[in-house]
């Protein structure tokens, strides 16, 4: 995934200058039809298309929830037909990991144990393949920006769901200590908004909606903010 410009705070003094953002999906040309195909294939593709196969589900719209959290997941059920490997695939959650490549390596180890469990796995063709694809992110200004922390609590409820994600989930890989925006904006500070950025810290982007995500962030800064003199 190509990097995306980074919330820029010297430029306007300690301003948070709100960004929007779009995926823009591009195709690899690298598919798998078999298991053992689909785990050759993961060994070597870009770490960009493995953070699209688990967060870029997130941007997608939809009218029900994700039966599963992740792209190889759903793949398993649904092409190779086994539930086991899919529940394994699906607890994954890639904030656990140190980076991406460490996510590979365990999306592998999984898939040999599932082959050594069940030999008919070695040869079984999927009733439809995988296509890995990689996605890269477009950046808007909004033309928008907040001067105080306070006013988190009062703009996060108007912020796009596209916009959380950038600003929560995507500002990990541009920061230089894999912290949210939010986080980062606030160091800005000093350390008065310690309290908050451990709290930042506490909450997982990855098991639940853009919306949900949006929701806790909210009640988050309300509750933090509650009382306080602007």
């Amino acid at each position: 995934m190509a990097q995306p410009e980074t919330t820029d705070t010297a430029e306007n003094g300690t301003a948070f200058r709100i960004k929007d953002c779009a995926l823009v999906v591009l195709a690899t040309g690298r598919k798998a039809r078999m298991l053992q195909e689909f785990r050759s294939e993961l060994a070597s593709i870009d770490t960009a298309s493995i953070y699209h196969h688990f967060w870029g589900g997130l941007l997608q719209p939809r009218f029900e929830e994700r039966e599963y959290n992740n792209d190889f997941a759903a793949w398993v059920k649904h092409g190779i037909h086994d539930a086991v490997l899919a529940e394994r695939l699906s607890a994954l959650a890639p904030t656990s990991f140190s980076d991406l490549d460490t996510l590979r390596q365990e999306i592998k180890e999984l898939v040999d144990i599932r082959l050594d469990e069940v030999e008919y796995l070695l040869w079984a063709r999927a009733t439809q393949q995988f296509e890995f694809v990689r996605s890269q992110i477009v950046v808007f200004n909004t033309e928008k920006q907040l001067e105080e922390p306070h006013e988190l609590s009062s703009a996060i409820k108007d912020l796009s769901i596209s916009s959380v994600f950038y600003h929560f989930i995507d500002a990990r890989r541009r920061t230089s200590d894999g912290r949210d925006d939010f986080s980062d904006w606030l160091t800005v500070f000093g350390d008065e908004f310690t309290p908050l950025q451990e709290q930042l810290a506490g909450i997982d982007p990855y098991f639940g909606s853009l919306s949900e995500l949006r929701d806790q962030l909210g009640s988050l800064f309300t509750s933090y903010f509650e009382g306080e003199s602007p």
